[in-house]
C-alpha cells in the first residue's frame, strides 16, 4: 500500500508517546503531525485535513472522546484510533460508541499499532456508532482488553455467540454486556441454565406449554423463547442440554420458529442466541453427547474468557471492588488486604475464578476481625488449598510460601528449623558443585574447613547425598 501521501495526526499529552509513534509512522512513509492537546488539532482543521487520527483519551482540557465526537460529527469518514492507559470496558465501548475505528490499550506494541493503522486505511467501514455502556466489567489484562473489543464490535451483529471459559469466569456477565450494548438493549435479556433445570422439565421451560399439555399443566405458560422475544436468550451450560432437545433447538435456530408443548401452532422466534459452556464441546461431539451441526450453528462467533489465574493484574483490582461492594451491602467498614495477603492472592490458583474471589471477599468482610486482612485471616479452605497459578519465580517466593503454610498449621520453632534446612541445602549444593571436595566447597561458601566438616556431621550429609 502506498502510504506516502497519507496524513496522520497524533494527539497525546505525553511527548515520548508522540515521538515514538511519529518516528515509527514516518519510517513507514506516513506524513505525520503531532499535537499535545485537542485544541491544537481543532485549529489545524482550518488549514489541513488528516486521513487518520490517533488520539489518547485522557488529556488536559477536552478529552479524546469529546474530540472524537466532534471529528465524527463533521468528518465521519476519517478513521480515529483511540489510545488509553485506563483500560476498562467503559473506555472500550465508549470509544466504539463514539465512532472509533479501533481501541489500543497502553502500553501497546508499536508493530501492532502500525498494523492497526494500516488496516484502517484498507477498511473504512464503521458500524459501531450506537453502543451505550451500561455494564462495568473490571479488567486491565490483555486478555480482557480483547474481550472488551469484541463486545464493542458485536454491537450490531445478530449472529449467534458462544462464550467459553471455566466455571466462575463471568460468562453470564459478558453475555449481559453484549446484550446491553446491542440494538436489542431495550428488550428482555433472559437467561436459562441447562444444568440447573431437570432434564424432563427443560423443554417445557424453553418452549412453554399449553393448558392440558401434560399432567399438572393447569394453565398455559410462556417459555424462555417467548419471554426473550426481540431480545436475547442466554443459554448457559449448553453442553448439559439433552441430545433430543438439542435437535429441537437446532430446528428453531434454522427455521426461526417453534411450537409450545401441546400446540400445533408455529410461533416465530425473533431472538438473539448467546450460549456458554465451561466444557469442551468438541470432545462432547466425539463422545456423541453434543450435536456437531448445533455446535457450528452456535459457534458463529466465539468469545473465550481467561481464568482468573491468567489475569494476575486483575486479581487485586477485583478483590478491592468486591471488598468495597460487600462492605456497602453489609453497611460496614471496608476491609483491605495487607501486602503479604495481596501477594498470596496473586499466587493462588483460584479454581473457582471470579465467583470464588467474590465469595472470599464477602466472607472476609463478615469474618475478618480487623480492617487489615492478613494471610492468617483467610478461610481454611484457601489456606489448605496450597495451589498456585505458577511455580515460584525465586527461592524467596518458595521460602515465603513454605513459611506461610507452616504458620497456618501453627508449627513451632520455625526459625531454627528453616536455618537448618537452609544450611543443609546450600552445603549439599556447594559440595556437589565441587565434586565432594570440602576445602573447595568451604572456600566458595566463605566458611572454614572445620566449620563445613562440623555442619556436614550435624546435618547427616553423606557422600551419597
Amino acid at each position: 500500500m502506498d502510504t506516502s501521501k497519507k496524513k496522520i495526526w497524533i494527539l497525546d499529552d505525553d511527548k515520548s508517546i508522540r515521538w515514538v509513534l511519529q518516528k515509527a509512522l514516518e519510517k513507514n512513509n506516513y506524513n505525520v503531525t503531532a499535537f499535545g492537546n485537542t485544541n491544537e488539532a481543532i485549529n489545524q482543521f482550518n488549514h489541513d485535513m488528516p486521513d487518520l487520527i490517533v488520539s489518547d483519551i485522557k488529556m488536559p482540557g477536552e478529552t479524546g472522546l469529546q474530540f472524537l465526537e466532534k471529528v465524527k460529527g463533521k468528518f465521519p469518514n476519517i478513521p480515529v484510533i483511540i489510545m488509553t492507559a485506563f483500560s476498562d470496558l467503559d473506555s472500550a465501548v465508549d470509544s466504539y460508541s463514539h465512532g472509533a475505528y479501533e481501541y489500543l490499550p497502553k502500553p501497546f506494541d508499536i508493530d501492532n499499532a502500525i498494523s492497526v493503522i494500516n488496516s484502517a486505511f484498507k477498511d473504512k467501514n464503521d458500524d459501531l456508532n450506537d453502543i451505550e455502556s451500561t455494564n462495568k466489567i473490571i479488567g486491565t489484562s490483555k486478555a480482557m482488553q480483547e474481550v472488551f473489543k469484541q463486545i464493542g464490535k458485536l454491537s450490531k451483529s445478530d449472529a449467534s455467540i458462544l462464550i467459553t471459559g471455566e466455571s466462575g469466569t463471568g460468562k453470564e456477565l459478558i453475555a449481559k454486556a453484549i446484550h446491553d450494548n446491542s440494538l436489542r438493549k431495550d428488550k428482555s435479556f433472559v437467561a436459562l441454565n441447562s444444568a440447573a433445570i431437570p432434564k424432563d422439565l427443560l423443554e417445557s421451560e424453553l418452549f412453554g406449554y399449553e393448558k392440558g399439555a401434560f399432567t399438572g399443566a393447569n394453565v398455559s405458560k410462556k417459555g424462555y423463547f417467548e419471554e426473550a422475544e426481540n431480545g436475547t436468550l442466554f443459554l448457559d451450560e449448553i453442553a448439559d442440554m439433552p441430545i433430543d432437545l438439542q435437535s429441537k433447538l437446532l430446528r428453531v435456530l434454522n427455521d426461526g420458529s417453534f411450537q409450545k408443548l401441546g400446540s400445533s401452532t408455529m410461533i416465530k422466534a425473533n431472538v438473539k442466541i448467546i450460549a456458554a459452556t465451561h466444557q469442551d464441546l468438541r470432545e462432547k461431539i466425539k463422545n456423541q453427547e453434543f450435536r456437531e451441526d448445533l455446535f457450528h450453528r452456535l459457534n458463529v462467533i466465539t468469545i473465550h474468557l481467561p481464568p482468573l489465574r491468567e489475569r494476575e493484574n486483575d486479581i487485586l483490582l477485583l478483590a478491592k471492588f468486591f471488598l468495597s461492594q460487600s462492605a456497602k451491602e453489609l453497611n460496614t467498614n471496608i476491609k483491605y488486604l495487607n501486602e503479604e495477603t495481596q501477594d498470596y492472592f496473586k499466587k493462588l490458583n483460584w479454581t473457582g475464578n471470579i465467583r470464588q474471589l467474590r465469595n472470599i471477599c464477602h466472607w472476609l468482610t463478615v469474618m475478618s476481625p480487623g480492617k487489615e486482612v492478613g494471610v492468617s485471616d483467610l478461610p481454611t479452605e484457601i489456606l489448605k488449598e496450597n495451589v498456585y497459578n505458577k511455580p515460584a519465580n525465586s527461592w524467596e517466593d518458595s521460602l515465603k510460601i513454605a513459611v506461610t503454610n507452616d504458620l497456618t498449621n501453627n508449627l513451632q520453632n520455625l526459625y531454627e528449623g528453616y536455618i537448618e534446612k537452609f544450611e543443609k541445602v546450600i552445603i549439599k549444593a556447594a559440595l556437589n558443585h565441587c565434586g565432594g571436595k570440602k576445602i573447595n566447597a568451604a572456600k566458595i561458601l566463605g566458611i572454614g574447613r572445620n566449620t563445613i566438616t562440623r555442619k556436614i556431621q550435624e546435618h547427616g550429609i553423606s557422600a551419597k547425598d
